[in-house]
């Protein structure tokens, strides 16, 4: 019946979800959802992708897409707030010279996405942003589709970074929770080896996005992502009205999410 306070909700209906709608979300929507996180208690906000205007185009998608420190700003004014702000850098589809460093920026965590191929560009943006002062993340995408071995390279290849959070990342929402404990496990190994945290951001292709983030928090995940109404690609993801009714920590409510929804 307790709580572990190590425990970090992280939303992510503006990015996973703008991939069902174009990020053609209004800033009424943004600044209800904003507004929504801090009162349940949610511990961070990904706004949405920062991603290269060389590789997008900008006529086609919604300001979330590229997700300016001035779009952020619009919403969150100097987010005087206990809610942190996050954003993600897609490898191949980002530049990092369009992060600025820190202490000019509202954004407190940059996460990276990277395929497990794509190891070393992600470690190079890694090192980017904890040089400019921000907290990491790397998600490990489509792990179901990697060897064990493969994922153990990654793995400590990450734990050398300054990266403060890897991610245990089933893209395709093909795992289950006996296959998340296993993963778990490894995972887990390499943080107590290299002073890391690590998270689950879990799609819900078989209805089991709940149950295998659950899994993870019991074996020792700290970080934990969600969406409104599972909203996100595909599938969608970890319901967050589902995940916050499970926690016990009396910070999270979750009758603001409901209230939004």
């Amino acid at each position: 019946l307790g709580f572990r306070e190590s425990i970090k909700v992280v939303d992510a209906t503006l990015r996973d979800g703008g991939l069902v709608n174009d990020f053609y979300f209004t800033d009424d929507f943004v600044k209800a959802l904003y507004q929504a996180n801090i009162d349940a208690g949610v511990d961070y906000m990904e706004m949405g992708y920062r991603a290269s205007k060389k590789v997008f185009d900008e006529s086609k998608f919604g300001k979330w897409k590229f997700c300016s420190d001035d779009h952020i700003r619009e919403i969150v004014g100097e987010n005087d707030t206990d809610l942190k702000l996050a954003i993600m850098a897609d490898i191949g589809r980002h530049d990092k010279n369009d992060f600025d460093e820190k202490v000019n920026s509202p954004v407190d965590l940059v996460r990276v996405a990277a395929y497990i191929h794509q190891m070393p560009e992600a470690i190079d943006m890694v090192e980017d942003a904890a040089k400019k002062g921000y907290e990491t993340s790397c998600n490990i995408m489509a792990i179901s589709n990697s060897q064990e071995e493969d994922i153990k390279v990654a793995l400590d290849m990450l734990g050398k970074t300054p990266v403060d959070v890897i991610y245990i990342v089933d893209s395709f929402g093909s795992l289950y929770p006996e296959q998340i404990a296993r993963i778990a496990d490894l995972y887990l190994n390499f943080a107590a080896k290299y002073n890391k945290k690590i998270g689950i951001h879990a799609h819900n292709n078989q209805q089991l996005a709940f149950a295998n983030t659950i899994e993870a928090c019991g074996d020792g995940v700290d970080w934990l992502d969600g969406t409104y109404l599972s909203m996100g690609r595909g599938a969608g993801n970890c319901a967050m009205e589902l995940l916050l009714g499970f926690l016990k920590n009396p910070k999270y409510n979750v009758y603001p999410v409901f209230k939004f929804i």
